[in-house]
């Protein structure tokens, strides 16, 4: 799929399908007057006839407009003033994608004016575009002996102003980017478990590596794990016939010696629950627990793609967390890498234990901030539902640059507290720390746990259990969330670093 920044006459595109906008009310956004005109009022009579009224995400698709090259025109209402926001501007673009998509055209042009959205910045509204158009063109296929029909759609055009078309082409950019990154994280999630192992995500940094020449791939094995102390994480996979893997991604975007931001995913690629073992009802799902480490691949994949100038480093525990009798057991007693000693109460809480040793881990970088990624607890469920991330941090100021990422990114997040009387949930009588603290507050406590091992540097743990994926019926499978999120977040502090 290419995407294009195209200026011109509206009355001249040469498209087979030409998307323009109608108000509330049936009234027509500056780029739809300009076709108006064009066709010599043909536009205002279908209006006037009250084939379409112009509410949020309504549509009609129009054949052979006089006055206009364009083969198609789809009308696109897009509701009154006060209704515009990133939500609706998403449902638009899916509604305008669905009709594009069913109609088999080789190219299309949106004509939207940088008006379907409360959002003035036309930089977010012009990559939003590419990024939502891109993600309904997702399609996976990877394990049916049917492959799905090759889409049809070749070219998606976004019309702008001449003074307009630098800032335009670096959207286009940058969406590409994430909506790519976002499509790595949504294959990775959706791919079974006896596919996507640790020695399978550990091939794919290697690819990584080898695609870009500023990113390098090291993969720590059990081994090596072992004479680091990570007996925490080794503790997850012992159960499992597949080895653990650490993943470890140096992107060197920036100068050399410059503090790099770490991302640190959580990639149990199947959690069974070990020998606390879950409910068979809905377990295929748990092949989406390392949508963490999926995040991480896609968010470095996309700031390689930008070239980013800023130094990244991107870290994917990865184990499989399988009953057996080599499985570690409720009651057993694991030293972390820190020195630490964890009393695993419950083998259920494993991503708190593969990600602990992997947060000491990084340590090593002197890191400017890390901000780890897991679906860690059903309790964010219970917590935020299924729209937005939970953030907990060690540091307010860092929570604060991750909401507000996640609100340009139209990637939503919340801070949940962390405060010091959650820690009393996870005393041990036998250990230095329990790996559960109990139902309540079970988001917090699993962030409390987090935070014993990240107290030498800037902090914040995304928790990302109801977003990362859809449950039951068409839309079952892996989102791409927090590619959007983590992206915003390392634009940011690249910005700042200039």
């Amino acid at each position: 799929m290419d995407f294009e920044i195209v200026n011109g006459d509206i009355e001249s595109l040469e498209t087979e399908c030409l998307i323009i906008a109608v108000e509330a009310d049936s009234t027509l956004s500056p780029a739809a007057k300009a076709a108006d005109e064009a066709s010599a009022g043909y536009i205002s009579e279908i209006l006037n006839g009250g084939d379409i009224s112009g509410k949020n995400a309504e549509s009609l698709l129009l054949h052979k407009v006089p006055g206009l090259s364009a083969k198609r025109v789809l009308l696109l209402g897009f509701g009154k003033e006060d209704e515009r926001n990133n939500r609706n501007f998403r449902k638009i673009v899916t509604a305008a994608m669905g009709i594009v998509k069913s109609t088999g055209v080789s190219s299309v042009t949106f004509a939207l004016d940088c008006t379907l959205t409360d959002d003035a910045d036309q930089y977010r509204q012009l990559r939003h575009l590419v990024e939502w158009s891109g993600a309904e063109l997702y399609n996976y296929d990877e394990t049916k002996s049917k492959k799905a029909d090759p889409s049809k759609l070749e070219q998606i055009g976004i019309l702008v102003s001449e003074e307009n078309s630098d800032l335009a082409e670096t959207a286009l950019l940058d969406g590409t980017a994430i909506v790519n990154g976002m499509s790595i994280a949504r294959d990775l999630g959706n791919l079974p478990g006896n596919i996507c192992t640790p020695t399978y995500l550990a091939e794919q940094a290697l690819e990584l590596d080898d695609e870009f020449e500023d990113l390098t791939a090291t993969i720590v094995d059990e081994d090596e794990m072992a004479e680091l102390g990570m007996h925490c994480l080794l503790s997850v996979g012992t159960g499992s016939a597949q080895p653990s893997k650490l993943v470890v991604m140096e992107y060197k975007g920036g100068p050399e010696g410059e503090k790099p931001h770490v991302l640190v995913g959580k990639g149990v690629t199947f959690d069974t629950g070990g020998i606390s073992l879950k409910p068979g009802g809905g377990m295929d799902e748990m092949k989406y627990d390392m949508c963490g480490a999926a995040s991480v691949f896609g968010a470095m994949t996309a700031v390689c793609e930008m070239a980013l100038p800023i130094n990244v480093v991107g870290i994917v525990a990865a184990a499989e967390n399988m009953p057996s009798g080599n499985a570690t057991k409720p009651g057993d007693i694991v030293t972390t890498m820190s020195g630490q000693t964890v009393e695993i109460l419950n083998t259920d809480a494993e991503g708190r234990l593969v990600l602990c040793d992997a947060l000491t881990y990084a340590g090593r970088f002197d890191p400017a901030s890390v901000v780890d990624i897991a679906t860690l607890t059903g309790a964010c469920i219970v917590a935020l539902g299924h729209h937005a991330t939970g953030v907990l941090t060690n540091t307010d100021d860092l929570a604060q640059e991750l909401i507000e990422a996640g609100n340009q990114a139209a990637d939503k997040a919340w801070q949940l507290p962390l405060w010091d009387e959650f820690q009393e949930q996870l005393d041990s009588n036998f250990a230095d720390i329990a790996n559960i603290g109990g139902r309540p507050g079970g988001t917090i406590t699993a962030a409390c746990f987090l935070s014993r091992f990240t107290e030498e540097y800037r902090w914040a743990h995304l928790d990302i259990a109801g977003v990362a994926w859809h449950s039951g019926g068409k839309a079952k499978g892996s989102t791409g969330r927090c590619v959007p999120l983590l992206t915003q977040y390392l634009l940011n502090q690249a910005a700042e670093e200039e």
